[in-house]
């Protein structure tokens, strides 16, 4: 009996095949899939070479073209938590984006207070032509971090003086708009648990929190403020310290510590909203199932890393991106962990 014989592979398509299927020459489809625009292609040509590049399942070859330009065609994305849906969420979003453009993405988590060679070896033994970074170490550190990296990076989710490029959330108009929704439904006592101690996102979300209270004609209590940074244990220490306030409302800097502060408060026997409302800032599918389901503010975490992604790839492209505004908050997502204030 005679062996079948194994199929052969189908051949792997070509930035020719693209190009000549497109009706453009070789050098404009490269450019439009590179993501360069430091020369005019048609924005009809632009989407049409895409579009093509999509139906054909064109892929480049990063080693290729890394022979010819001394280039790995990689990025690198550093994280502070792994487990956190915000950073989960930005990972994808940059992810997506780097594939979009012929890159490659290599993902690294290095706890906050972990300082070392963690970005230097990405950008030399790694050999990324660029960074993403993630970071919760305090400015000093991470500024030290970053000089001995020696390649072009972007920051995400905060700001660094001196930094060229970051691509931040607009944290303050989410918590405004969190505690705007408390507010509306007769909330006077409202607890923040805030982020990380004189943090930039902390900062602002404390801000956003104060700005809302003004609006409704409140005054800030900073005994209704305690630390609680972006973890669960975090969330419950600060709630633990927060009960003997008696708030009718918590406002938290993330979904996570308000995760921790809801245990505190079911192990306290106080009912969620009945008693005590509680109202998260980003979202993420793991926030209806808690129990009762957690209010959110959206936040754009996804496009964030999109966005990074872009500036930093559009810089490793020879051309030099403008800065981007604070991407703004999605809708409130109201669900059964806020309710009317116990009278």
């Amino acid at each position: 009996m005679m062996k079948a014989k194994a199929a052969s592979p189908a051949p792997r398509v070509t930035l020719a095949d693209v190009a000549r299927t497109a009706g453009v020459d070789m050098s404009t489809a490269s450019r439009v899939l590179r993501g360069e625009t430091t020369q005019r292609v048609r924005e009809e040509t632009r989407d049409r070479i895409l579009k093509v590049a999509e139906e054909l399942q064109y892929l480049a070859n990063p080693l290729a073209r890394g022979l010819r330009t001394a280039r790995t065609y990689t990025i690198g994305i550093l994280v502070p938590q792994l487990d956190n849906p915000v950073f989960s969420s930005a990972i994808r979003g940059a992810e997506l984006a780097a594939e979009r453009l012929g890159y490659s993405l290599l993902i690294s988590h290095r706890e906050p207070g972990t300082a070392g060679t963690t970005i230097a070896k990405l950008s030399q033994t790694n050999r990324v032509d660029g960074l993403l970074v993630a970071s919760l170490d305090d400015d000093e550190v991470l500024r030290t971090d970053l000089t001995a990296a020696r390649v072009p990076y972007v920051l995400m989710n905060r700001v660094l003086p001196g930094a060229a490029l970051s691509v931040i959330l607009d944290s303050r108009a989410a918590a405004r708009r969190a505690v705007a929704h408390l507010t509306a439904l007769g909330h006077t006592r409202i607890a923040h648990l805030s982020g990380r101690e004189g943090g930039f996102n902390a900062s602002q979300r404390f801000e956003g929190y104060r700005d809302g209270l003004i609006d409704a004609g409140l005054v800030y209590d900073p005994r209704l403020l305690c630390v609680a940074g972006y973890t669960a244990e975090g969330g419950i220490r600060a709630m633990q310290e927060l009960l003997p306030q008696r708030p009718t409302a918590v406002l938290a800097a993330t979904l996570v510590s308000a995760a921790g502060a809801m245990t505190v408060l079911h192990e306290a026997g106080l009912r969620i909203p009945e008693d005590i409302s509680v109202i998260g800032l980003h979202d993420a599918p793991v926030a209806g199932m808690l129990y009762p389901a957690l209010t959110t503010v959206m936040m754009p975490t996804e496009e964030m890393g999109s966005v990074a992604a872009t500036l930093l790839i559009r810089a490793l492209n020879g051309e030099s991106p403008e800065a981007v505004p604070p991407l703004p908050p999605g809708a409130l997502i109201s669900r059964a962990s806020t309710g009317p204030a116990p009278r």
